[in-house]
This record gives C-alpha cells, structure tokens and sequence, in this order.
C-alpha cells in the first residue's frame, strides 16, 4: 500500500504532467488556427487550377500527341507519397495513415516519405525508401516543388508506373480522415464544386452557348505548362492539409491528456485526504487509550 508521501509525490509529477500538457495544448490551439485558415484559403486557388485544366483538357483534340504524364502503362511498380507529421502526441493520426500505407504490396511499391513519422515507419518495415522530405511548421510552395520533382522523376524514368499520395483530409478539428489519391498519370480529370444554384444553372447554359475559345499559342502547350504548375498546387495543398490535421489533433489530445490528469489529482487527493484522516483517526485512538491507562 502506496504511503502519504509517495501519494504526496505522485501528486506533485502529476500537476506537472497537466501544466506540461496544457501548455501544448494552447500551443498547438494557437497554431491550428494559422493552418486551418491556410488550409481553407488555398482550398478555392486549387479548385479554380483544377477546373481550368478540365476546361483546356475538353479543348484539345483527339489527335495531339499526349503529355507524358497523362499516358497510362501497366502497373508492376508502384510509388506512394507518404505525408505524415514529424512529431507524435497526435492521437492516431500517423496510425491511420500508416495503417493505409501498409495496404500497398511492399514488394513493389517505393515509397517517398514528407515527414519523419512516414520514413521511420519505412525503415522499421523495410520497405523501399527512394525519398525523404520535411517541412516547416508553415509548409512552403518550394518544398512541395521538391517532392514533386522527385515524383515525376521516378515516373519519367519508368522507376513507377503510378504515384498515389496518402495524406490526411481535414474535415473538421475532431475529424481527420486518411485519404488516397492518385497523383501520377493525370487521366482525364474531372470538375470540382458543389450543388449549383438555378441562377448558376442558367449561367453556365449561357455561357455554354459561347463555349468557343482562342489559345494562344495552342490548347496543347497552355495544357502542357500547367500540368506541372497543377502537381505543385496540388502537394503544396496536401502539405497545408497536412499541418492543419496535425494540430488539430494535437490539441485534441493534449485537452484530453490534460482533462485525465486532473481527473487523476482529483482521485489521489481523495485517497490522500482518506489516508491522512485514517492517520489522525489512529492517532486519537491512541492518546485517547493512553489517557485512559493512565487513569
């Protein structure tokens, strides 16, 4: 049976334990807020690029010769883009997204890793690691540029007939949900938005009838540039998703971590209150028999 002191003791580390956790906690509180609002202002920049590649992409014809990256071959070896945080004290995050990782078959799949958790989970397993990134708490348009030079590297080459990237998708600051995505050959894209209006309706049945367009110099080459400004787009926003799914969940479990500590203090202050009045108790008892000895 634990005494008063080491109940004293357990006390004391646990109040620590809340202070430390609670501070992560505003610390992560205060960061998810910058990258939630990143995450959702890059959300419409991405969307419009996407849309407008589906736009040029109806305009070229049948006959123009395919952009290398869009051509479609039979896959024998596959590459995932694992993105992933580089600390831990994020609930199960990383553990849902390496849980998705491991769906791939290891014997054919190389896996490029954009944090630490991602690379230490390939090297624990042995799979094969052809690349490894990080990048800031901010993450940065150039780091996303980095990894997608090495992706479209390894499918030029033909080192990888597909490039997949798992990622979480941020729904909301309790829910984030392990998404994959294909990245690698671009087929024929599809366009992004929500339920239209009966004015948006009538809009685009306007602007429809108006659809004929000029490029300057050709549909081929607009399209042809954009696609690796697209790429980019589309890895730097994964990264901003990235963040924003980390801190939330940072914070939500360090609140939890927070709110079980004090939950603990509450209980080892009740057995301590239960151990010392036991201890007075026994202790009245005492010099009340000694009294009555001596009487």
């Amino acid at each position: 049976m634990a005494s008063m002191r080491d109940i004293r003791r357990r006390i004391k580390s646990v109040v620590s334990t809340a202070k430390i956790t609670k501070a992560m906690q505003m610390v992560a509180a205060a960061k998810m807020r910058r990258s939630q609002q990143a995450a959702l202002n890059g959300r419409p920049y991405a969307i419009t690029l996407h849309n407008m590649l589906v736009s040029i992409q109806s305009h070229l014809a049948p006959d123009e010769d395919a952009s290398p990256l869009t051509l479609k071959r039979p896959v024998k070896r596959e590459a995932v883009i694992l993105v992933t945080t580089d600390k831990g004290l994020c609930g199960g995050l990383n553990t849902n997204l390496i849980r998705e990782a491991c769906k791939f078959d290891p014997a054919n799949t190389l896996f490029v890793t954009a944090g630490r958790k991602g690379s230490q989970f390939v090297h624990r397993t042995r799979r094969k690691l052809v690349g490894e990134f990080s990048f800031q708490d901010t993450p940065q348009y150039s780091e996303a540029r980095a990894i997608v030079k090495m992706a479209v590297s390894l499918f030029l080459n033909g080192e990888a007939d597909k490039i997949s990237v798992i990622f979480p998708t941020f729904k909301n600051t309790m829910t984030q949900v392990p998404s994959c995505i294909p990245l690698l050959p671009i087929t024929e894209l599809k366009p992004i938005g929500g339920e239209k209006t009966e004015s948006q309706v009538d809009e685009s049945l306007s602007s429809s009838q108006h659809s004929d367009m000029i490029f300057e110099p050709s549909a081929k080459a607009l399209y042809d540039s954009l696609l690796p400004h697209y790429m980019n787009t589309r890895i730097y926003h994964v990264l901003l998703e990235m963040r924003a799914c980390e801190f939330s969940a940072r914070m939500v479990s360090m609140k939890n971590a927070t709110d079980n500590a004090n939950s603990l203090i509450k209980e080892l202050t009740i057995h301590y209150n239960k151990l010392r009045q036991t201890g007075i108790t026994n202790q009245l008892l005492e010099i009340a028999s000694a009294t009555s000895s001596l009487s």
